[in-house]
């Protein structure tokens, strides 16, 4: 538990046990959204609270890419490209329509440009561009080839001295040796092994780092991806001297003449009222994680599993619905998706691993439904490719949809949890995460798929892969299924024959890996009521805002672009009209 706050002594005539503090902007919620705002409300002057109900920072961000999709920023002008802000209007235009206020991706479009100037020149924060990483919907007009996507820097968590225990921990199956971080660009070095006189000194270079940690600590303290924006902005906040409250649990809102003005909290078993003069932030993380809420909103069958961080399960959105705040209108799904494989760790607990860009994409890989019959391209970015799921479940049972490659497919390019150039299957097999037969109607039987089905799609995938054409779906004929596939395959990268034994499949499930329905507000981020009025003091960011692209996701790290744009865009509001 960090607490960096006097307590003071109840009052007179207060119930036995409060205790009362007093702060200008409170936020609830510490992803990258709420620390954005609770950052950006000390850099303005105003004496801020910051109340994670976990004994963490970090929540699902932590878990993150850590990629902040903002178009139209200043590496794009660097690199000469100055009409981003109406080619990735068209973009927005074409993709969410009228699924969302056009004046809120409007504001986002000007207010995330904004938001990384203002953290650059007060708190240090940069980023660095990725050229290649083109957006998720290639067909539509305004779509950009990179540059939007932005990574955060890698991050010292040594900085952050006892701190450092305070920031959590990414998915355990995204790290190496159970602990060490690394990202994506540095794995693709890693397994250039012809390319010896990089790869090796990298890995040297990383594990000795990560070896040192580990003397001191309980894994490395290299920090990238989500970790590394989540620990350079808690970094900021402490020395600022933001009040941090880890593991307290917020009760419900305080308003007075119709105005949110605090919370009531509870921690270490004692109760607290914290006053916001200017206003508390909801930064909660939407509801992934909530079993009943996922049953309520989110598409049939009711996802069973999230990658989202445990705490993530609405709080905050039922806060705010007590005091009048108006939920969005449904979407097609209301979630943001992840396709993910589920096995059980040794000590019993649940891993859920996120198949993002690693296998999906690459040459020898087919999704199938119980027919054994392909129903995607398997390309298409992890949202559309889950919604993809849905849509054809409907007519044809295909979730849990099982992914079939074979054994030279798994060794190339990993399968999931398991890693590229895995020499034995056998401890998979035994866990029953992987399946493998010797012949495709044994794999058949053992995923459920017709035999007759699967194997007529096989043969079908090996002369699509012969000719580089994907006849049915268009697997690799845009930016975006090449930038994943493997360039060193031809004819197309993201078609390849499947056709040695033993072969092999692992099943994904349906995952948010967060929530698009949430609370509406104003473009600064004011939660408004059931007519549409702003409720004066109570702000919202993140998965707790409704999506400004209504459910729809652009480009890697659209969802943390959000978070911290409006997160931003609410602690302004709050510190001058509060």
């Amino acid at each position: 538990m960090t607490q960096t706050t006097l307590e003071t002594a109840a009052q007179p005539g207060q119930p036995a046990g409060l205790r009362e503090e007093t702060y200008d902007v409170i936020v609830l919620g510490s992803g990258v959204g709420g620390l954005t705002a609770a950052l950006v409300a000390a850099i303005e002057g105003q004496r801020t609270l910051l109340i994670e109900k976990s004994p963490r920072v970090g929540g699902t961000s932590a878990r993150s890419s850590g990629t902040v999709w903002i178009p139209n920023n200043s590496y794009l002008r660097r690199h000469g490209i100055t009409d981003d802000a109406h080619a990735v209007g068209r973009y927005l235009d074409a993709l969410v329509g009228e699924k969302a206020p056009r004046v809120l991706r409007e504001t986002f479009i000007t207010a995330g440009t904004e938001m990384l100037q203002y953290l650059e020149r007060h708190a240090g924060i940069h980023f660095r561009p990725y050229p290649s990483q083109p957006d998720y919907r290639q067909e539509l007009p305004g779509a950009a080839q990179g540059w939007r996507p932005l990574e955060p820097l890698p991050f010292d968590g040594r900085t952050l001295a006892r701190h450092f225990d305070d920031i959590g921990w990414p998915l355990p199956e995204l790290m190496l040796f159970g602990g060490m971080m690394v990202t994506r660009g540095e794995v693709a070095r890693l397994l250039k092994f012809r390319a010896f006189w990089d790869a090796v000194p990298l890995g040297v270079r990383l594990v000795t780092r990560y070896a040192r940690d580990r003397l001191r600590h309980r894994r490395g303290t290299r920090l990238v991806l989500g970790n590394a924006l989540v620990a350079r902005l808690y970094k900021n906040l402490l020395g600022r001297n933001v009040a941090v409250r880890l593991g307290c649990s917020v009760t419900g809102l305080i308003s007075r003449d119709e105005r949110v003005c605090g919370v009531a909290a509870k921690q270490d078993g004692i109760e607290y009222r914290f006053t916001g003069r200017q206003g508390v932030v909801l930064a909660g993380g939407g509801f992934p994680a909530n079993h009943e809420w996922r049953r309520r909103f989110l598409p049939e069958p009711t996802p069973q599993y999230t990658t989202a961080f445990e705490g993530c399960t609405g709080d905050t959105i039922a806060l705010a619905q007590r005091v009048g705040a108006a939920l969005g209108p449904l979407g097609e799904d209301n979630g943001l998706w992840f396709p993910s494989s589920v096995a059980t760790h040794a000590d019993g607990s649940l891993a859920v691993y996120p198949h993002i860009v690693l296998d999906r994409a690459k040459p020898g890989l087919i999704a199938v439904n119980v027919q054994g019959r392909r129903f995607v391209n398997e390309a298409v970015s992890y949202h559309e490719f889950t919604r993809a799921m849905f849509r054809a479940h409907g007519r044809v049972p295909c979730i849990p949809t099982p992914l079939v490659c074979d054994r030279r497919f798994v060794w190339k390019y990993g399968l999931g949890m398991i890693r590229p150039r895995t020499p034995f299957l056998r401890p998979f097999i035994n866990r029953g995460y992987l399946e493998t037969a010797d012949t495709l109607g044994g794999l058949a039987a053992a995923i459920g798929v017709d035999p007759d089905g699967l194997a007529e799609t096989i043969r079908a995938n090996n002369r699509n892969a012969r000719s580089g054409t994907d006849h049915e779906f268009g697997k690799g004929e845009n930016s975006y299924d090449r930038a994943n596939g493997d360039p060193l395959h031809g004819p197309n990268p993201c078609l390849g024959q499947v056709k040695t034994p033993p072969f092999c499949a692992v099943v994904v499930h349906p995952t948010p890996l967060g929530t698009s329905l949430g609370l509406m507000t104003t473009p600064d981020g004011q939660v408004v009521d059931q007519e549409g009025h702003p409720i004066p003091g109570l702000y919202a960011c993140g998965n707790d805002m409704h999506s400004p692209f209504g459910g729809e996701y652009p480009g890697a790290g659209a969802q943390l672009a959000l978070g911290m744009t409006f997160g931003y865009l609410a602690a302004r509001h709050a510190a001058r009209n509060g």
